[in-house]
């Protein structure tokens, strides 16, 4: 993770944490921290080399949305960016190409999320959560082949255990991407002999996460509760945290993978040292599923 996404994640997190927390977690100098709010790093000079890009594809393609956007700027201008680094772009420089594009109507499920407003986080409300209560997910890019290629992990882990029960790689982050991550997590959830029936699962707003495929999987096969982030990063920290923990620590294992097998098979090599080895501080310094048994057994014993 570099320092401006470092900067970004604590600027996100640190209202509810505190910084001294939040730049502890992240291991960010705090001199680091106050160097870039005295604004050496402008973000929109930062990206300054797409405006004349992006101002070409809105007034040639007034009608593209972001993702035909996305596929312009990497086949015909071979620039590869983040879609929230564009989306953000967009906004600032207040191209035509807002204007012109045609939002996509939203689903049910995004309509009742925005009446429930506050309510649609599940896990804001809670005061405890138990071992296998709160699970966390969200797409995030991992960068491999040296930089030339990315790709999307989607981890699914524990509140309480900080165990990534299921994860998966892909070249996009979709619904077949999220599905095969949750299907390896049912079959973790199956080995410790523990039922998904009311277990929440926290996500942000992603069209994925508020899609047919995703919900009714969830929500109605497999009978978890679904609770939302509304505030972005800030509403689900322990999802950010993980994935910069994760991708800062492997980063140089992802970028020798010269191809997406390789790194699927990197990236489980990681999540199995990741479960099993690393040992958490959150956790009394054990390894998650240390920390499973332990406490699975110290629950027996004190019946």
């Amino acid at each position: 993770m570099t320092p401006e996404q470092k900067v970004a994640l604590v600027k996100a997190v640190k209202d509810t944490y505190g910084l001294n927390c939040a730049l502890a977690a992240l291991d960010l100098p705090k001199s680091t921290w106050y160097y870039y709010q005295n604004d050496k790093v402008d973000y929109e000079q930062k990206y300054i080399h797409l405006k004349p890009i992006l101002e070409t594809i809105a007034r040639q393609y007034p009608e593209y949305g972001l993702p035909r956007i996305m596929a312009e700027l990497r086949d015909i201008h071979h620039c590869y960016v983040n879609h929230k680094v564009v989306e953000r772009l967009l906004g600032v420089w207040d191209l035509s190409i807002l204007r012109g594009t045609r939002k996509h109507k939203p689903s049910g499920v995004y309509q009742a999320i925005l009446e429930a407003g506050e309510l649609a986080n599940l896990v804001a409300q809670m005061a405890e959560i138990g071992l296998f209560e709160v699970v966390y997910t969200d797409f995030t890019e991992i960068l491999y082949a040296n930089g030339r290629k990315k790709a999307m992990l989607m981890p699914i882990i524990g509140h309480a255990s900080k165990a990534a029960f299921g994860w998966a790689v892909g070249e996009s982050d979709n619904t077949a991407l999220a599905l095969q991550a949750w299907g390896r997590a049912k079959r973790t959830f199956k080995e410790l002999n523990v039922s998904c029936v009311g277990m929440i699962m926290h996500h942000d707003r992603d069209p994925v996460y508020t899609g047919y495929g995703w919900t009714s999987q969830l929500l109605l096969e497999d009978k978890l509760r679904l609770s939302y982030a509304l505030g972005g990063a800030k509403d689900n920290p322990e999802m950010e945290s993980f994935n910069g923990h994760f991708k800062g620590e492997g980063h140089s294992l992802f970028l020798e993978a010269q191809s997406l097998d390789e790194l699927i098979a990197v990236v489980d090599d990681r999540m199995h040292y990741y479960n099993t080895v690393r040992r958490h501080s959150t956790i009394g310094y054990v390894a998650p599923l240390t920390y499973i048994a332990r406490t699975r057994a110290d629950l027996k014993t004190s019946r």
